[in-house]
């Protein structure tokens, strides 16, 4: 079980959890509305450095506490706080988590789990010595049709899986050059804390706040960061894989500022049961994306034939579990190729379908076989209701009446494999080779990017 006895002994399963919420604008809004609806528990701090943000989140919940702040919200409500929910840029995701992991709170953190290795690293190690109940903030890996793929590889559907292609036509890049000159900050950001432990630049008008920060090294991770990790998890957790071997991403040449709007990452993993000797994997990203490869063709496909997202909106993510035709790849998602045909899985909530000798073949009993040996139940179409399954698995967990499925002991190592493949953006075209044992490249330069200088703030 994830959960210690003393923190059994703390949590009668009759009683209620106390939640604190750090960040609660955008992706914030959405985990605070999917943790709140959960029948036990009751928001009882709220955390955000835009009192616009915070003022929208403390409408909905007038009863809670509210702070710019999280250290000193935690330090004042520390002893009445049962679990924490970080919801910030990613430079802030460990900053905030490990302060609230040292005081002993069960932590629900946003994916990507860090912004550096060496924090993924030492959050699974801080989560597995205090026994702590963790949850990466992925929530379609709660998703049925995820789990249906999972089953499915695991059963041997398409034999030992030798390639993965994964793609996001998502572009979270920059290739222009750094901002120049300053803006007035606005009155309701504390842009001190914003930065956080990360370099505090002169502030400019929507460059990094709210929206894109991800686009940013010091900030965030990238597409990879963000697509990436829901893209690669059901593949990753299917293959049981751990960290890569070699990485080589093929992308511009790094301007130290905003991550390569196209990326083409390939990763080489060590073999598992359900993989051959060892996994080839490669990850494309930005307007376009994938660049077609013969493992992508369909049956009836015609050329290039691909679902384009609309360039003036390159964040779009269609819910739409039609939105693909006949012939015509998914704007997102996964291929595996194996010994015996191959497995498409889309992003997301659709169905996998899987491919033999250039046609489709029928695995409708497959399907249902599976469903109903891990009662997998019926295949659910509504976001907002799949959605939230992820985010009450943490709750039961804390209150002792479930375990997380996407831990921080798992989150780390799927964190850490994403990251090495942004770091390798810093080398376009480099093999780089990574020792997970003693978590260094063998390519010395590459090193320094395996952490970060906290900024006192």
């Amino acid at each position: 079980m994830l959960f210690s006895p003393s923190f059994l002994k703390a949590f009668p399963t009759d009683r209620r959890l106390r939640t604190a919420h750090i960040g609660v604008g955008g992706m914030g809004r959405a985990d605070l509305d999917a943790i709140s609806s959960h029948a036990s528990v009751d928001v009882f701090a709220l955390c955000d450095v835009d009192a616009i943000n915070l003022a929208e989140a403390h409408k909905l919940h007038p009863q809670a506490r509210i702070f710019s702040d999280y250290r000193e919200m935690m330090k004042e409500l520390g002893d009445q706080i049962d679990a924490v929910i970080v919801s910030t840029p990613d430079h802030t995701h460990a900053p905030a988590s490990m302060l609230a992991m040292q005081m002993n709170k069960p932590v629900y953190c946003q994916k990507p789990l860090t912004h550096y290795v060496s924090e993924s690293r030492e959050m699974k190690k801080i989560a597995a010595e205090k026994k702590l109940v963790t949850q990466m903030g992925i929530q379609v890996h709660s998703f049925y049709d995820y789990k249906l793929a999972t089953l499915l590889i695991q059963s041997g559907i398409i034999g030992k899986v030798h390639t993965v292609h994964a793609w996001s036509p998502k572009n979270h890049g920059y290739d222009g050059p750094p901002p120049v000159g300053e803006d007035p900050i606005p009155e309701h950001l504390d842009w001190n804390l914003w930065a956080g432990t990360s370099p505090k630049r002169p502030y400019k008008k929507d460059v990094y706040h709210p929206g894109r920060w991800r686009q940013l090294m010091d900030y965030g991770c990238g597409t990879l960061g963000d697509m990436g990790v829901h893209i690669f998890d059901t593949p990753y957790n299917a293959l049981q894989l751990d960290v890569p071997r070699t990485i080589v991403n093929e992308c511009r040449p790094t301007n130290g500022f905003g991550f390569p709007e196209h990326n083409k990452v390939t990763y080489e993993f060590p073999g598992t049961k359900y993989t051959g000797k060892s996994l080839k994997w490669i990850w494309y990203d930005g307007p376009g994306a994938p660049a077609m490869h013969e493992d992508l063709m369909l049956p009836n496909m015609q050329g290039a034939q691909k679902k384009e997202v609309k360039q003036d909106d390159p964040g779009v993510l269609s819910l739409d579990p039609k939105l693909a035709g006949e012939g015509q790849l998914p704007e997102q998602g996964a291929m595996f190729v194996g010994t015996k045909g191959r497995l498409l899985l889309p992003h997301f909530m659709q169905l996998p379908t899987k491919i033999v000798d250039g046609q489709y073949v029928d695995i409708s009993k497959e399907i249902a076989d599976v469903s109903k040996k891990f009662n997998l139940g019926e295949p659910v179409r509504d976001y907002d209701r799949e959605g939230a399954k992820h985010y009450h698995e943490f709750v039961d967990a804390c209150l002792g009446k479930a375990e997380c499925s996407a831990d921080f002991d798992y989150a780390s190592r799927l964190t850490e494999t994403i990251l090495l493949g942004t770091i390798a953006g810093r080398f376009p075209g480099e093999t780089l080779h990574w020792d997970a044992k003693t978590a260094k490249f063998k390519e010395e330069k590459a090193n320094q990017y395996l952490q970060g200088n906290y900024r006192s703030f």
